[in-house]
């Protein structure tokens, strides 16, 4: 009832596996099983940002060396593979339903115990059984919490497909001096260990003030493109004042409602209810220690 994948294709980006942290030492994601099979949903509910997100699961699996074990899927052994959309009191409400996900959690704890904890449960938020932060219930009932399937496991942090889907980071920061940017490779490594891709400006083009023209265009289109791929801003913003290019990236970020994670350790403030330009801090969420950077982020190993 299970199916495992191994994901090694190779990527650009991917951050050496070794980097992740000794809690994932067992290297493997379960996951709703319509993230690999789409077509296990129910008919008409599949939209074109759904197979943007499951596919963008995978990819940061691959990126990161993670195995990906598909969960069973109840609703199609119960139902059948072409069925109508439905919520778990209309459809799955049932004594015969019950016994099988009893079977299937079974099975999955089976496979828990032969391989450890996985890293988080990948689900689909609304689903009847695989929901995390939500689940139709009734007609009239979303309620926030777990599917019934889902629920079964609530020892094991989840996080829904779409959140898990964004693990693309664009680090704005200073980065003209030698500790500036050590703390900047220190906030990559520190997100690589949460299956977080980190693009750092310093790494493109030349770190002198001699750069020609050219150079100059290249890096602002280089960083241009990283911003519109992005799918969110890591800002450090210690200081007097924040770093213009920083504050200039922030601005853009919220223009074109890129989430950003504002990171301010200097314990001075500019005024009583403010830590740092009014205008940044209320475009983005600030917190006070690196620590806290992969919670804000929805890390899966904070789920």
């Amino acid at each position: 009832m299970i199916v495992v994948s191994n994901l090694h294709i190779t990527s650009s980006t991917a951050i050496n596996p070794s980097m992740i942290s000794s809690n994932t030492d067992s290297m493997y994601v379960m996951v709703a099983p319509c993230i690999l099979d789409p077509s296990l949903r129910a008919e008409g509910i599949t939209r074109d940002e759904d197979l943007r997100a499951y596919a963008a699961c995978l990819k940061r699996c691959s990126a990161f060396g993670l195995e990906v074990v598909a969960l069973p899927c109840a609703e199609t052994l119960y139902l059948g593979k072409n069925r109508t959309p439905g919520t778990f009191t209309e459809r799955l409400n049932t004594p015969e339903f019950e016994l099988i996900i009893d079977r299937l959690e079974i099975e999955v704890r089976q496979i828990i115990l032969q391989r450890g904890e996985p890293l988080c449960i990948i689900g689909a938020d609304s689903s009847p059984t695989c929901g995390v932060n939500t689940t139709w219930y009734g007609p009239e009932e979303k309620l926030t919490h777990r599917g019934v399937f889902l629920s079964r496991f609530p020892e094991i942090p989840a996080i829904d497909a779409f959140d898990f889907a964004r693990y693309r980071v664009y680090l704005a920061s200073p980065l003209f001096t030698e500790a500036e940017r050590k703390y900047n490779e220190l906030i990559r490594d520190l997100l690589a260990t949460h299956c977080f891709e980190v693009y750092l400006p310093q790494e493109v083009g030349l770190d002198s003030a001699s750069r020609n023209r050219d150079a100059i265009d290249h890096i602002f289109r280089s960083h241009c493109d990283a911003l519109q791929k992005t799918d969110w801003i890591v800002a450090i913003i210690d200081g007097a004042d924040a770093d213009s290019g920083c504050a200039w990236e922030i601005g853009y970020a919220y223009a074109k409602g890129i989430p950003v994670v504002s990171l301010r350790t200097d314990f001075r403030h500019v005024g009583q209810n403010e830590h740092v330009n009014l205008m940044l801090e209320r475009s983005s969420v600030v917190v006070t220690s690196k620590e806290a950077l992969p919670r804000a982020l929805k890390s899966p190993l904070h789920h």
